[in-house]
């Protein structure tokens, strides 16, 4: 993972600056989190090991929530009285009792299926809810040996932009 622009430079943004054939291929897809991966292991070595790698962790806004989660009346001792105005802030109804950061209603974060705003993510994050899998998908393969460019996994903003260039070049 590192700087796009700063990897498509190093590959080649075209066919009269690449670094070996078909290497400007790849940089057209580096956009948005994406990450290259050399290796001399073989192609379903890594589908293997990757189909297998998947970590857990914090939603962020935006992303659905996988249950649904709700808390409990009554006192939150996992915090320091210190963070009791920032939870409310989060939409939580809380209040000091005798230094004690407490509940004052059930509060429901979010049901199965919402998309989190950033308060329904903080909240989550603070209490230990890790609903988000970072996993990783292979989309493009390139062999050094062959120079040869493969697109394994469809997108369809990439498509309509590819599609745009052929129609292009047949005007010409």
């Amino acid at each position: 993972f590192g700087k796009n622009k700063v990897m498509m430079v190093a590959l080649g943004r075209e066919a009269s600056s690449e670094y070996k054939e078909n290497l400007h291929k790849v940089s057209k897809h580096l956009r948005g989190e994406v990450g290259l991966l050399f290796t001399d292991r073989t192609r379903d070595e890594v589908d293997q090991w990757f189909s297998k790698f998947k970590e857990v962790d914090f939603a962020r806004a935006g992303n659905k929530a996988a249950y649904t989660v709700s808390l409990d009346t009554g006192p939150l001792e996992q915090f320091p009285h210190s963070m009791e105005p920032q939870l409310r802030q989060l939409g939580l109804p809380t209040a000091l009792k005798k230094g004690v950061v407490t509940l004052l209603s059930d509060y429901e974060v979010c049901k199965e299926g919402d998309v989190l705003t950033p308060e329904q993510a903080r909240v989550l994050k603070l209490f230990g809810y890790e609903m988000a899998e970072f996993k990783v998908t292979i989309k493009f393969l390139w062999n050094s040996e062959t120079g040869d460019f493969q697109k394994l996994v469809g997108d369809s903003v990439e498509e309509e932009e590819e599609e745009m260039e052929e129609d292009d070049s047949d005007e010409d």
